[in-house]
Formats: C-alpha cells, sequence, structure tokens
C-alpha cells in the first residue's frame, strides 16, 4: 500500500498541470449542461392526458386544430371567417356552396392545397372540382350554417394536414386511440394520451405517464398537492342542465316541469349561470328568456294546484352520472323541499327510459339547435320534446342566409323553449387543466 501511494503521489505532482485543466474543464461542462443548455435547447416534449375514447377519424378538436385546418374557422362567438378558402358563396339559397382556395396554403409534405386534395366525409353531400382552388358542395337540401361545417379540419391522406404540428405516430388499443404524438419544425413534441375514465385519466398523472390533464371536471385531489398547478376556466361552450322526458305521464305536464325549474337554486353550484341552450358568447344568443330564477315559494305554490291524485303520488326519478352525483343530491333536496320524492339514478350513459336526465351537454358553435331539440330527432332529443312551432324555427333558422334574420330566428327559439321548459339549465361548468410546477 505504501508503494502504491507514492506511486499515485508521484503521478500527481507528475501530471499536476493536465490534471488541473481537467477538473476545471469538468466543472465548466457541469455548469454548461446544468444552466446554460436548457436556454441553448429549445425543443420539449409535453405529455398531455385526456379522457375519452376515440377513433383515428374523431379524434377531439383540440387536437385536429393542431394538426391541421378547415376552409374556414369558427370563432367562440359562432362567427366564420376564412382559413383554407379564402371566400365562399352560394347562388341558390344555401343549396350549393362553392369554396374559392388561398393559392399560399400547403400541405406538411410541401404540396400545394388543391380543390381535388381537400377530403371531407360527409354524408349526403357531393364534392366536385370545379379548377385546381375551386371547390363546390352540393346538399340534398339547403343549409345556411354550412360554411361553419367545414371548419374542421381537413387533411389530405391519413392525418396529413396544414396545422404546425404533425403526426409522427399514432398507437391504437383494438380500434381506439391510445396515444398520438406530433412533432413541430423546432422539434417540440406533445404526446396525447387518452384515457376512458376521468378517474382513469388523474390515475396518470400520479402514475408519471403524464405531465400535463385537460378539461378535467373535477380538480381533487390535485387542489391540495403543492407540486401541481391548477388553471380554471368557465366553459361556456357547455351547459349543466336536468333534461325533462316530456312523454312522460309526469313530465309531460308543462306547469310540472316549470315548477321543478323554480325549485332550484341555480347560484348554488357556484358557477356562471346557464340561461338557455345558446351560448351566452353566441351572436344569437337571447339574454331575455324566462330565467326561472329561485323561488320554491312559487313552485310549492304551482305543485299545490295539481290535482290531488297527481299532487300525492308526485315522483321524479333523476338518472346522473357520477361525475355530478353531488349535483344530483342538490337537486333531491331542493324538489323534496317543495313536496317532490326523487329517486337518485347513477348511470354510466344515457339510459333508454329515464323521468328526468342530469348531464354536461356540449354547445355548437353555430347556433342551429336541430339536432337537440327537433321532433324527429330521436335519437338526440334528449328531452324527446315536440313542439310544432319550435320545429318550425329551427327548420328557418337552416334556410335562412342573412344572418339578422337568422338571428330574429333564434331569439324567438329561445324564448319559446324557455317557456315549455323541457329543460332546466343550470350553470356552465369549469374546466380545469392540471400541470406540474
Amino acid at each position: 500500500m505504501k508503494f502504491t501511494f507514492k506511486l499515485i503521489w508521484e503521478f500527481i505532482l507528475r501530471f499536476r498541470g493536465i490534471l488541473a485543466i481537467g477538473i476545471v474543464f469538468g466543472i465548466l461542462i457541469f455548469v454548461v449542461f446544468k444552466f446554460v443548455s436548457p436556454l441553448l435547447v429549445s425543443w420539449e416534449t409535453v405529455k398531455i392526458g385526456i379522457t375519452g375514447r376515440f377513433t383515428p377519424d374523431d379524434l377531439p378538436d383540440l387536437v385536429l386544430s393542431d394538426i391541421g385546418q378547415g376552409l374556414t374557422k369558427t370563432s367562440e362567438t359562432g362567427e366564420v371567417s376564412s382559413s383554407l378558402a379564402e371566400s365562399w358563396q352560394s347562388r341558390d339559397e344555401g343549396k350549393t356552396w362553392i369554396f374559392r382556395l388561398a393559392k399560399d396554403k400547403k400541405w406538411q409534405d410541401g404540396t400545394n392545397v388543391t380543390a381535388d386534395t381537400v377530403k371531407y366525409n360527409f354524408t349526403d353531400v357531393t364534392a366536385k372540382t370545379v379548377d385546381q382552388y375551386t371547390i363546390a358542395f352540393e346538399l340534398k337540401t339547403a343549409f345556411s350554417p354550412f360554411p361553419g361545417v367545414v371548419s374542421k379540419p381537413t387533411f389530405k391522406k391519413g392525418l396529413l394536414g396544414t396545422g404546425e404540428w404533425k403526426v409522427v405516430n399514432l398507437s391504437l388499443a383494438g380500434s381506439y386511440v391510445e396515444s398520438i404524438t406530433l412533432k413541430d419544425s423546432k422539434g417540440n413534441q406533445k404526446v396525447y394520451k387518452f384515457y376512458p375514465t376521468e378517474e382513469r385519466t388523474k390515475l396518470a398523472y400520479q402514475l408519471g405517464e403524464v405531465n400535463r390533464l385537460l378539461d378535467l371536471i373535477d380538480p381533487k385531489p390535485f387542489n391540495t398537492w403543492n407540486t401541481a398547478k391548477i388553471d380554471k376556466e368557465v366553459n361556456r361552450q357547455r351547459f349543466v342542465a336536468v333534461f325533462f322526458n316530456t312523454q312522460d305521464p309526469v313530465l309531460s305536464d308543462k306547469s310540472v316541469r316549470q315548477a321543478l325549474s323554480y325549485a332550484l337554486d341555480k347560484k348554488r353550484y357556484g358557477a356562471e349561470r346557464a340561461y338557455s341552450p345558446i351560448s351566452p358568447d353566441s351572436w344569437a344568443y337571447n339574454p331575455q328568456v324566462k330565467s326561472y330564477d329561485y323561488d320554491p315559494a312559487k313552485a310549492k305554490e304551482m305543485i299545490g294546484e295539481l290535482p290531488k291524485e297527481q299532487k300525492d303520488t308526485l315522483s321524479i326519478a333523476l338518472s346522473t352520472p357520477a361525475t355530478l352525483l353531488s349535483e344530483a343530491n342538490e337537486i333531491k333536496k331542493s324538489w323534496e323541499a317543495v313536496g317532490v320524492k326523487v329517486n337518485i339514478q347513477v348511470v354510466p350513459t344515457k339510459p333508454s327510459d329515464y323521468q328526468a336526465f342530469l348531464i354536461i351537454h356540449d354547445i355548437p358553435l353555430d347556433p342551429d339547435q336541430y339536432a337537440m331539440w327537433h321532433s324527429t330527432e330521436e335519437n338526440t332529443n334528449i328531452s324527446k320534446y315536440k313542439s310544432a312551432r319550435i320545429d318550425k324555427l329551427l327548420e328557418e333558422g337552416r334556410l335562412e342566409l342573412n344572418t339578422e334574420n337568422r338571428k330574429k330566428i333564434y331569439l324567438d327559439f329561445q324564448r319559446f323553449l324557455n317557456e315549455d321548459a323541457p329543460a332546466a339549465f343550470l350553470y356552465h361548468p369549469i374546466s380545469y387543466t392540471i400541470s406540474r410546477k
């Protein structure tokens, strides 16, 4: 050991200059990588968790908007403006729509966006190439909101779009997308991962599979974490409402539906009130509708005026997903306080038979609400609502091309719909984004 120690000491003395330079150089390298390299390297990878099951042909809008653009784009107010198309027109009252493409738009493979490369899979619509930069869509019936429909991003083939982000990997679990990886020109990556339930999405964050969560309904348990950053935003493109089955023997009576609406304290939920099925940001929104402000005395009075046999047996089965169970319990208390028995049923999806159904519902950007309220729409008319007057307004709204005239139609639509009370509109929910500090 004495010989070894002496040998090492002689080595250090002989090469002390080189060793000193090496140590200094090593320290400099450490400093550069620890403090300077983050400033020099601009790319990053973000892993994002989203709740929902999606196929490659039905990805959420927030992902599609990264990858591509539509012929048009629609603002939160529902106004349509140019995107891949610089102009459009209809010469036959909304049955044929002609779009003129901008000539400076390119696909992600570097080729020009031309009429023959624009692809939309619409039923009952025929797309025809007029010339290299003009495409016509022929509809079977006139449809004034069509320019907003083509705000959905279009793709040349697969998911080759015109957006800032390009698809570099897509992973499937059966027919559903498990994850999709996007990359921009700077090398940044976004990895979207999809989970079937919100609880599973939260677990992915806890396990480190993702470092950001989008569009959560409930921020718990992350609202108690010091390492989590929570951003919240009122989502005016959704509303929470109790839909009444208007074909039910009890709820077919408009006075019962109105009484149930008056019995609910909409301010109790700590969110922005919703007054109608159209977003308050929309150009067609009517702020002068029947508001059904909290009035339990009026609710009791209306219920008291019902025939004795109906009043004595008044009972409501309220169906709800588990995410809205606390709201359902509040509704139960409010209705029982005015003399209505309530039975809560937790369901994963819309049941085939129900009396009242509490859900979060998406609002389309265009005020056209044909699918939600027209009497012919059996699958999407949740309230099973039938009104000849509402049907007529919805039909006229789809045909009218003049924006001011359309606005008058939808103002009337909201006014008459709220009077009939096929649903009790409660509030616009808060959307939470969770990220690591």
